[in-house]
């Protein structure tokens, strides 16, 4: 069925109800990797390194980082391992930038077979004010995706 399967999530619980299907995905599939995703935003700026010919020692660098870098990193080790005490095959990966952008490109470069992910049932001004990941993803995107209403499933994890 399916070879990989990128699931996004932003620390959320309610991103976090896609992880269910993709565990069920996966162990159906058999040979199949999830790889979670997290995407922080970029921030440009600068740090210390260290220069011996310079007389102060030091120079400044140009460095862009994500700027929750470390907890993204983190937060998706923690969920890779509760899939991979499963038995599942398990990658993760923080991308850096706009969110549903970041993710329709690393789908493309990666051959991704589906993604799942949340939907966290905004509506009215706050769906216009904030846009949907969700829909971005599945506008951009030619493989398949499952939108999960993760409003139904909070409380059930």
């Amino acid at each position: 069925m399916f070879r990989s399967i990128l699931v996004p999530l932003d620390g959320s619980q309610l991103a976090e109800c896609a992880v269910s299907y993709a565990e069920a995905l996966a162990t159906a599939s058999g040979d199949c990797t999830v790889t979670l995703v997290s995407v922080t935003e970029r921030v440009t700026g600068f740090r210390a390194i260290e220069e011996p010919r310079n007389p102060s020692g030091q120079r400044l660098a140009p460095e862009a980082r994500g700027k929750l870098e470390r907890a993204a990193t983190k937060y998706l080790a923690g969920v890779s391992q509760r899939l991979a005490s499963r038995g599942i095959k398990v990658e993760t990966e923080v991308l850096f930038g706009k969110p549903a952008e970041e993710i329709a490109l690393y789908v493309r470069h990666e051959g991704i077979d589906l993604v799942i992910m949340s939907s966290h049932g905004r509506g009215g001004p706050s769906r216009w004010a904030m846009g949907s990941v969700a829909e971005r993803v599945l506008k951009s995107v030619e493989v398949p995706v499952m939108v999960v209403r993760a409003p139904s499933c909070h409380g059930t994890l």
